[in-house]
C-alpha cells in the first residue's frame, strides 16, 4: 500500500479569506542549535492559494525544500525573513528573541490575521498560535521552509569558515560531532554563549 503524502491544508486561511482578509503565517528555524542565528520567516499568500507540496519543512527532503523556497518567493503576495544574531539571542534569551522576530514580521507584512507556529504575540492584529502549525496551515508551513532553507545555507557557509565543527552536517545542533569539536577547539564567534555546553566551555576557558 502506497504511503499517502502529507500535505498542509489551508482551512485556517479559508476561514478568513472568505471574509476578504489577508493571512500571514510565521515560523522559525534554529531555536535549538548551539551556533548560528535564529531565522524567522513570514508569508502572505493570495486568496485561495494551494500547493500540495508545501508542508512542515522538517518532514520534506532538502531537495524539495530548495525547490519550494523559490516557488514560495515567486507565488507569495509578500514574504519577509528576519535573522537574529547570537549576541541578541544571548542578551534576550531564545524565546524572547524568537517572539520579537515574529512580531517584527507580523508588523511589517500586509497580513490582517497572523497565524504562528505556537507563538503567542501581543499585537494590534489578531494572532492565532497553532500547535504544530507548520502541519496545519500552508502559510505557516511556507514560513518554515523559507526559514529553514535560509538558515541551512548560512550554516553551510559557516562550515567553510569553521570546518572542524561540521556545520554543513549538524547545522549547529548539539550532535556528538559538534560537542566534541567544542571540547577540542573551543568556541567560535557564532556560538551562543548562553547555551549550556557553550557556557560550560567558556567557563573552562575563563578559569
Amino acid at each position: 500500500m502506497q504511503k499517502r503524502k502529507k500535505t498542509c491544508p489551508n482551512e485556517y486561511e479559508h476561514a478568513y479569506w472568505v471574509k476578504g482578509l489577508k493571512i500571514c503565517g510565521i515560523d522559525e528555524a534554529g531555536r535549538g542549535p548551539l551556533a548560528g542565528p535564529l531565522v524567522a520567516a513570514g508569508v502572505v499568500f493570495p486568496e485561495g492559494y494551494e500547493n500540495p507540496d508545501i508542508y512542515d519543512s522538517k518532514s520534506i527532503s532538502e531537495k524539495k525544500r530548495n525547490e519550494l523556497y523559490d516557488i514560495i518567493m515567486e507565488d507569495a503576495l509578500e514574504f519577509m525573513i528576519v535573522l537574529v544574531d547570537e549576541p541578541t539571542i544571548d542578551r534576550l534569551n531564545i524565546y524572547r528573541a524568537d517572539q520579537l522576530a515574529f512580531a517584527e514580521i507580523a508588523g511589517a507584512l500586509c497580513g490582517e490575521i497572523i497565524l504562528t507556529d505556537a507563538m503567542p504575540l501581543d499585537l494590534d492584529k489578531p494572532v492565532i498560535p497553532l500547535v504544530k502549525g507548520d502541519q496545519k496551515s500552508i502559510s505557516i508551513a511556507a514560513g518554515s521552509i523559507l526559514a529553514k532553507v535560509t538558515r541551512d545555507r548560512i550554516m553551510e557557509a559557516y562550515d567553510a569558515l569553521y570546518p572542524e565543527y561540521g556545520f554543513r552536517r549538524n547545522k549547529g545542533y548539539p550532535t556528538k560531532e559538534h560537542l566534541e569539536a567544542i571540547e577540542t577547539y573551543g568556541i567560535t564567534p557564532i556560538h551562543r554563549r548562553s547555551f549550556g555546553p557553550v557556557q560550560a566551555q567558556q567557563l573552562k576557558f575563563d578559569l
